[in-house]
């Protein structure tokens, strides 16, 4: 499908830097996550923990690009389940992040719990921006924010998230703590390959396999491995580094809990990747988590595998891999370039030719076609499906250029966007992966108008 992205246009962008947003409940954080996302993405209300939904957006500031998180609450020392599963976030979103907004509330103010909080921050040695919400009059309320001073973990810069005041500046004090040489260091040459999924469906055994030694952690709890790790495997004399995902402590059954892990987690690898393995259990079948995490990679345009893991375990005949196939297509529809192989990540099925995909995709993610050759396909598109017209309109097609790879992006030059209907640009990239192939990769596409000479 037709992958629409906020970003701006270019070669291939460097890895975004990653914002958390951590606080006890009730501060704000969702508000304030709202306010910079520019739409009511999380759920806002008075109940501690009720942030659900969307909980990563792409911020543009000033042409300055990073990824927001926000987390759930946080509750030091806290009994109750979802509390302390929050804390859990926390930590996670602090692992993940390059910058962490530590969000307290003015009216409270100062309390016992937000002190443990910087603490807790303190060992983190990541950057963290001390943000006093709800000062609704900055002169009657500045005395209050100078209290926050004895958390001592730097100035308080104080926002009211409700009204959109102080944002700006809050802003500024984010980004200037942005490292883009640490962000750019991963871009070594070596490609980066990000295994992502559920909890236990064996990304750590196939990193294990690939490397022939138990590197990494394995055991049948679920996410024995608490940080993203990365490890160098050499195929050939070639060296591929592997992001492994697993990270996840299932402390308890609250499923959409653990899908907050596995989001925060899977947003954070996949932004430092250039092909993602989307690793799909085969006794399981494909389920709506993988369909979220599997859509993270599709929305950030990366070259996307999915492997169908623990295939030796299924009882087949001569239709099962066809049936297999239709129904994982079906649920992941959105993304019907994804290359796909079925593995063995225990008994090492297929797990070489993952090599072979691996390489196929990044070639196709970092395809360049020229300008004359791409107007050929499509006005010979253009020829055999007439464009849409409205009012007696008709859509014209000037031509069309590739701006970007990883992925490939193209500009349409037309007479009227409006015009453009999304069935029809799908018609376009269709012929256009007709032409060129581009399997495993999302394209993006751009419309622009043109006057008429």
């Amino acid at each position: 499908m037709v992958n629409f992205n906020r970003d701006r246009e270019g070669d291939k962008e460097m890895s975004k830097p990653i914002v958390a947003i951590v606080g006890r409940p009730n501060v704000g954080k969702s508000t304030l996550f709202n306010a910079l996302a520019g739409e009511k993405i999380s759920i806002v209300k008075d109940t501690p923990g009720v942030t659900r939904d969307r909980i990563y957006t792409d911020i543009n500031w000033l042409n300055i690009n990073f990824t927001l998180i926000d987390t759930g609450g946080i509750e030091p020392e806290s009994d109750d389940i979802i509390l302390s599963q929050m804390r859990e976030q926390a930590l996670i979103a602090m692992d993940t992040s390059d910058v962490i907004i530590f969000l307290v509330d003015v009216r409270q103010g100062l309390v016992d719990a937000d002190s443990k909080v910087a603490d807790l921050l303190r060992r983190s040695k990541k950057p963290v921006v001390l943000v006093v919400n709800k000062v609704d009059d900055f002169e009657k309320m500045m005395p209050d924010v100078y209290e926050f001073y004895n958390l001592g973990i730097g100035e308080p810069v104080p926002i009211s998230a409700g009204q959109k005041l102080g944002i700006g500046d809050m802003l500024e004090t984010v980004t200037a703590h942005f490292d883009y040489t640490s962000l750019d260091e991963d871009d070594d040459g070596r490609p980066r390959i990000a295994v992502v999924g559920k909890p236990n469906v064996g990304k750590s055994s196939l990193i294990n396999k690939l490397l022939g030694e138990n590197r990494v952690i394995v055991s049948d709890v679920a996410g024995t491995t608490r940080d993203a790790i990365d490890t160098e495997v050499i195929h050939q004399g070639k060296p591929y580094v592997f992001i492994d995902t697993a990270g996840l402590r299932r402390k308890s059954k609250i499923k959409e809990e653990l899908e907050r892990y596995s989001i925060i987690r899977t947003v954070s690898a996949v932004e430092r990747s250039d092909v993602v393995i989307v690793m799909i259990d085969a006794e399981e079948g494909v389920t709506e988590q993988d369909a979220k995490i599997a859509g993270i990679a599709h929305e950030r345009g990366k070259g996307i595998i999915i492997a169908v893991n623990k295939w030796d375990t299924i009882e087949k005949d001569n239709k099962t891999i066809y049936e297999y196939t239709d129904k994982i297509r079906n649920t992941l529809s959105f993304m019907p370039y994804a290359e796909m192989i079925f593995i063995s990540a225990e008994t090492g099925q297929r797990v070489n030719k993952l090599f072979e995909v691996i390489e196929a995709v990044i070639e196709n993610h970092a395809l360049r076609i020229a300008t004359g050759v791409l107007n050929e396909i499509v006005s010979e598109a253009v020829a055999m499906h007439q464009p849409p017209s409205d009012k007696g309109k008709r859509l014209k097609l000037y031509y069309v250029t590739q701006v970007a790879v990883k992925p490939p992006t193209f500009v349409i030059f037309v007479n009227d966007k409006k015009l453009m209907h999304f069935s029809y640009l799908r018609y376009l990239e269709n012929r256009i992966r007709d032409a060129f192939g581009f399997k495993g990769t999302s394209l993006k596409f751009f419309v622009r108008e043109r006057k008429e000479s």
